[in-house]
């Protein structure tokens, strides 16, 4: 491989507590009672996306909410171990690295800016750069025209099936991010990394 692009949540950045708890809230204050394990089925889509998939009535107001409210759960978030690392060790051995995630550009800068990944990167594609978020392909396609690169030699490391969904429609291998713990779920991906270290191996 020569082009890695990353989603962020669940893959870089252990962040699910924080939207599903601000969401959860939002919902409990509008008295509606949604499980957490409801709301995380939606994680890793475009936050509206999330919201229409829920049935949640005045989406606009709750989207609105949303953003803000993660601020009380900050403290939760966290850069997988071995992410700095392993994102130095392919950019020194000559490999192309791009984001491409569902975040808004304000949660792109929060989240990956204010620690320091961008650092990283060549590209980042957030979801005001797309007409159609995933499972559609088009932020990965537009990540790779950016880096002029081919699908046969390009993955993409995510962790939901949405993800894999939009991996296969863009032609390119589907590595999912066994580091974040979890296990996949209603989807095979092409290849699971347990640990960041693991993606030098696909160089």
């Amino acid at each position: 491989m020569k082009t890695f692009i990353f989603d962020v949540d669940g893959t870089l950045l252990d962040t699910e507590a924080m939207y599903m708890k601000s969401l959860q809230a939002i919902l409990h204050e509008r008295g509606i009672e949604r499980s957490y394990a409801e709301l995380a089925t939606t994680f890793g889509i475009p936050s509206k996306d999330a919201l229409i998939r829920l049935n949640v009535p005045d989406i606009e107001g709750v989207l609105a909410e949303w953003g803000p409210r993660t601020q009380d759960y900050r403290d939760t978030v966290a850069i997988y171990d071995g992410i700095p690392v392993a994102l130095e060790q392919l950019r020194s051995a000559g490999a192309q690295l791009a984001i491409m995630t569902s975040k808004r550009r304000f949660e792109y800068d929060r989240d990956v800016v204010s620690l320091g990944l961008d650092q990283y990167f060549d590209q980042a594609v957030v979801a005001e750069d797309i007409a159609h978020g995933k499972p559609a392909p088009d932020g990965i396609l537009l990540a790779m025209q950016r880096l002029a690169a081919q699908p046969s030699d390009t993955i993409y490391l995510g962790d939901t099936v949405y993800d894999a969904e939009a991996s296969a429609a863009a032609g390119v291998t589907f590595g999912f991010a066994a580091w974040n713990g979890r296990t996949p779920r209603d989807f095979t991906p092409d290849v699971s990394l347990t640990t960041p270290q693991a993606m030098l191996d696909l160089l």
